[in-house]
C-alpha cells in the first residue's frame, strides 16, 4: 500500500513538473500569415532576429525590423535594442522571426524574462520547420537587406 502511494505520488508530481516545463517553453505563437497581415496592419512590431549573413540570403520579411541576436552584449543586449526600438514599451506585440523557429524560442523566454508581455514566436519561421511551410514557401514579400 505504501510503495503504491509513493508511486502516485512520484507520478502527481512528474506530471506537476512537465506541465511547468511544458509552459515555460511554450509561449505566444503566430502562423507567417497572421504575423504579416498584423504588421501590415500596425498592430505587431515584426523583428527578424537573424544574422546579417542570413538576411542577405533569403532577404527579409516585409516591414521587419532587424536585431541581430547575437549581440555584442548578449541576450541583455539584445533586449535593450528591442526596448529601443518600441520606444521602452514591454506591452507592445512583438512577433519574432528566425529561420526555423528555434532561436526565436530562446529570444521569446529572454523577452519575457525582461517583463515583455505580448511576445509571439513564429515557429515556422523563414524557411520552414515542423510548424508549417515558412514565409518564404508561402510565397509572403520579402526585402532585400540594406543594411547588411
Amino acid at each position: 500500500m505504501f510503495k503504491q502511494r509513493l508511486s502516485v505520488a512520484a507520478a502527481a508530481a512528474f506530471m506537476l513538473l512537465s506541465i511547468h516545463a511544458c509552459s515555460r517553453d511554450s509561449g505566444l505563437t503566430l502562423t507567417a500569415p497572421d504575423a504579416y497581415a498584423q504588421a501590415q496592419a500596425g498592430k505587431l512590431t515584426l523583428i527578424d532576429i537573424r544574422r546579417p549573413d542570413e538576411w542577405r540570403q533569403t532577404g527579409v520579411a516585409k516591414g521587419a525590423r532587424q536585431i541581430n541576436m547575437a549581440h555584442p552584449q548578449g541576450d541583455a543586449g539584445f533586449v535593450g535594442q528591442v526596448a529601443a526600438e518600441l520606444s521602452g514599451d514591454k506591452n507592445a506585440p512583438i512577433g519574432l522571426i528566425c529561420r526555423t523557429g528555434n532561436r526565436t524560442t530562446q529570444m521569446q523566454r529572454a523577452l519575457t524574462d525582461a517583463g515583455f508581455t505580448q511576445v509571439y514566436n513564429i515557429k515556422e519561421g523563414m524557411a520552414g520547420s515542423g510548424a508549417g511551410p515558412g514565409w518564404i514557401a508561402r510565397g509572403l514579400p520579402v526585402e532585400v537587406c540594406e543594411r547588411c
